[in-house]
């Protein structure tokens, strides 16, 4: 299948590639990297650190540093389309088996490890690693401290009350409605050079993935999110093909509620929706201009009921608006 026309490149009156900030984490943010570096543009992603689960878990509790799972997989995301850069992705992304010490730990998590630790540096590691991978792009932290997530969660063995979960594998699984979450520390130390992308960029794009543990936190760093709100960025949001486990009984209108209530002066100028995910269009449309966005439709799933975008539909629908201003 042939690439989709590289709406990023400079237009009239442009002489930069499109500077474009994706905020998010997991499978999710990894699916927009993937669609956003086929439009040939100067991009960032920029990663919650709120993971406590798996390899990530282990090295954060064991070394006390950045989960860098997440990282990871932003890193593979942007790795060059060359032999090389496919080759060192799957490096990136290798497992270990079997059930000795190093079984389940990512390789990619270790070499980030080992290379903050010789650096000393959060950025100058991943830029490292970007560097061998021929990254087309740039992956920094969205803060500077290893972060918690604590949720206000109606139990569905409690559903008369307000049960406070914590941890980002724990709220992912509670087996609940989740009402709201909050960080830990609530004033964490954004990354620098995450809150000037933001702020330098042309487009900011947010999500998809876990609503309430990969999208709700990149809005609950105070700098990143006052960077947000102030950028003379574009702003777009692309929601979630299917529910999850942690966002139960919300539609489409209540995954833009949950964002507005988490950051009531946050305004969108898109919503990108997948096709077969709307069933209320006109519904949704409203929703998203009360946050101030237009609404785009688009078939952007792999397959019908599928949970994964597909990449050269989502560089697609990307870029029938990424260069309008």
């Amino acid at each position: 299948m042939s690439a989709p026309v590289a709406a990023g490149v400079p237009g009239p009156g442009r002489q930069n590639p499109t500077r474009v900030a994706a905020l998010g984490g997991g499978h999710g943010l990894a699916a927009s990297l993937t669609a956003l570096r086929r439009l040939h543009t100067d991009l960032t992603g920029i990663v919650t650190v709120a993971d406590d689960g798996g390899s990530s878990g282990r090295l954060r509790r064991e070394l006390g540093i950045l989960p860098p799972g997440d990282l990871r997989m932003a890193l593979a995301a942007l790795s060059g389309d060359d032999d090389r850069g496919r080759r060192w992705a799957a490096v990136l992304q290798h497992r270990f088996p079997g059930d000795g010490p190093l079984a389940g730990h990512a390789t990619g998590n270790l070499l980030i490890a080992a290379v903050w630790d010789i650096l000393g540096g959060h950025v100058e590691g991943l830029d490292l690693v970007g560097e061998l991978l021929g990254s087309q792009g740039r992956v920094l932290p969205m803060a500077a401290v290893p972060l918690d997530i604590e949720a206000d969660v109606v139990m569905e063995s409690a559903p008369g009350r307000l049960t406070v979960v914590r941890g980002q594998s724990s709220v992912a699984g509670a087996g609940g409605q989740v009402v709201s979450v909050r960080l830990d520390p609530q004033d964490p130390p954004a990354c620098p050079e995450a809150v000037a992308a933001v702020r330098d960029a042309d487009w900011v794009v947010v999500g998809p993935g876990s609503w309430f543990t990969s999208v709700m936190p990149t809005l609950l760093v105070p700098e990143l999110r006052d960077a947000l709100v102030a950028t003379d960025a574009q702003r777009a949001l692309v929601l979630n093909l299917r529910g999850d486990r942690e966002t139960a009984g919300l539609d489409a209108t209540g995954h833009l509620d949950v964002l507005s209530a988490h950051a009531p002066e946050l305004r969108l100028d898109v919503v990108l929706a997948d096709r077969s995910s709307v069933d209320d269009t006109g519904q949704l449309a409203r929703a998203a201009e009360r946050l101030g966005a237009r609404l785009e439709v688009a078939d952007v799933a792999r397959a019908a009921d599928s949970d994964q975008h597909d990449a050269e539909r989502l560089a697609a629908a990307f870029g029938s608006f990424l260069g309008r201003a």
